[in-house]
């Protein structure tokens, strides 16, 4: 499924992230970006060790990175000449702010984008395997903060969400098509 937002396509893609051509894919870290499971140890293994030594620097520069920002490194092995580095939030019931805190992570991942000159970013759907984030209410805040963003800006040609199974990919699908008839 794809829609047209200012010249920008958004397009939901079942996949592996890690083998996304596009200038950078986004990355589900951990907040000492020392790679993990799920996504963020898929991006670790494919993209070599350059992108562990970048995030090393980077915590050694600034610290641990805190929920709801993003950090740049290169995409070492990867096809993505980029990684971009967030921290989405850990489901703790809704009432903890989960809900900007995952808007924020799409949106300064988006904007980092943008501050690069960057013209396609593909994300994964943040904080929605082990931080246990609702798949349903992720798919809302997700399409919801990439749309705002993508009305004002006009930097970005291309934006994808790569959901990684069947499941993932036709919620994702319904929250859009949701979505277009608002």
């Amino acid at each position: 499924m794809e829609m047209v937002i200012n010249n920008t396509r958004l397009a939901l893609l079942q996949g592996d992230i890690t083998l996304q051509n596009v200038d950078v894919i986004v990355n589900v870290a951990n907040s000492g970006l020392m790679g993990g499971g799920g996504v963020d140890g898929a991006i670790h293994r494919a993209g070599g060790t350059v992108i562990l030594e970048e995030c090393k620097k980077i915590i050694a520069q600034r610290g641990s990175l805190p929920a709801g920002q993003a950090v740049i490194t290169s995409g070492g092995n990867l096809a993505a000449k980029y990684v971009i580095h967030t921290v989405g939030p850990i489901w703790h019931g809704g009432g903890c702010g989960e809900a900007e805190i995952l808007a924020s992570a799409y949106h300064e991942s988006l904007k980092l984008a943008a501050v690069h000159g960057l013209k396609s970013i593909s994300f994964p759907s943040i904080s929605t395997g082990a931080y246990g984030y609702p798949l349903e209410k992720a798919a809302h805040v997700a399409l919801g903060t990439i749309i705002r963003f993508l009305k004002e800006d006009r930097i970005l040609e291309r934006v994808n969400l790569v959901l990684f199974d069947r499941r993932s990919w036709e919620v994702y699908y319904r929250e859009l098509e949701s979505l277009q008839k608002h």
